[in-house]
């Protein structure tokens, strides 16, 4: 265990290591930059611009840029935003708990319908409700994340008027109901976009499950159908499913940085999209080095789940 942690931890330092440099070479070779913002304000003129540019230190050579900027988050200091000067750190964990709050109900709602459809489709394989889950699926993994969100508002928030088109509160109400009708919409879409992937690998998990030895075993002793199911197959062929949530982290985060900018929802896709188009370089590479140290932490404790609850599983 103590290896396979530090083999672990090595790849991850190389692979953050990776994305920074990766990341920081792209934002400042992108055209534009930080100081094109200014560039349309009356009055300022090259000199000021120049002054401008020394003092948020980017006269230097991208290297040196990169090398102070990784020492300094290698100490704690994540920088300060070019936008309106608040530690970068202060303005990520101001909109951790929005995201979390959408990526958890998004992942609750496509892991309980993909679970459900998956074990239903499986017992009865090659039925009118396999067929259609397995056609649904297809066309639920063609469905781009933001054509889904425009048609949900269009429909639900429009035509019906039944929930509200964006945000995550009402000014002025703010009660638990409110967050919860803003929810109920970005939460669905970023749901239901993931329930066919949940299915379609639970369908396979459970038919493997069904054909096991200890499964005739079970029915050669006459347990009924119902107890089969939930003491020797629901379980077995949910371990799968472990494993297959610390791969869905990043396609996740994905989705939420879309559904975040369809729903105009104050989570840090939002936040990453807005620092991009203000060329807010700090507040970027905080992002993504915040949402790389978050799917790698989260494949590692997927994969250390997945071997307590699984002995046969080996970590080496």
């Amino acid at each position: 265990m103590v290896h396979y942690l530090g083999g672990r931890l090595w790849q991850s330092i190389v692979l953050l290591l990776l994305v920074s440099v990766i990341g920081f070479a792209l934002l400042h070779l992108a055209p534009g930059g930080p100081l094109s913002q200014f560039t349309l304000t009356p009055g300022m003129t090259q000199a000021q611009m120049t002054h401008l540019a020394a003092q948020m230190g980017l006269d230097r050579p991208l290297p040196i840029q990169y090398l102070d900027w990784l020492w300094h988050l290698l100490q704690g200091d994540w920088g300060r935003s070019y936008r309106d000067n608040r530690p970068v750190a202060q303005v990520i964990f101001g909109h951790l708990g929005a995201t979390l709050l959408l990526m958890v109900s998004g992942m609750a709602i496509s892991l309980s319908i993909g679970v459900y459809v998956g074990i239903k489709s499986a017992i009865n394989r090659g039925s009118f409700f396999d067929y259609m889950t397995t056609v649904g699926s297809m066309i639920a993994l063609s469905i781009p994340t933001f054509w889904f969100g425009l048609i949900a508002i269009y429909l639900f928030s429009v035509k019906l008027g039944w929930l509200p088109a964006g945000n995550m509160y009402t000014i002025g109400n703010g009660s638990l109901l409110d967050y919860a009708r803003h929810l109920i919409l970005p939460a669905s879409v970023l749901g239901l976009v993931d329930v066919a992937t949940w299915s379609r690998y639970m369908r396979t998990a459970t038919l493997e499950v069904i054909h096991q030895d200890f499964v005739r075993t079970a029915r050669a002793k006459g347990l009924s159908h119902g107890r089969i199911l939930r003491r020797h197959v629901i379980g077995n062929a949910l371990l799968p499913m472990v494993t297959l949530a610390g791969m869905q982290l990043p396609a996740m985060l994905g989705g939420a940085l879309v559904a975040e900018t369809v729903f105009t929802w104050p989570g840090m896709g939002r936040l990453f999209r807005d620092s991009l188009g203000y060329s807010d370089y700090p507040v970027v590479m905080g992002l993504l080095m915040f949402s790389a140290i978050l799917v790698l932490v989260g494949s590692l404790v997927t994969d250390l789940l997945a071997a307590v609850i699984d002995p046969r599983i080996r970590l080496g």
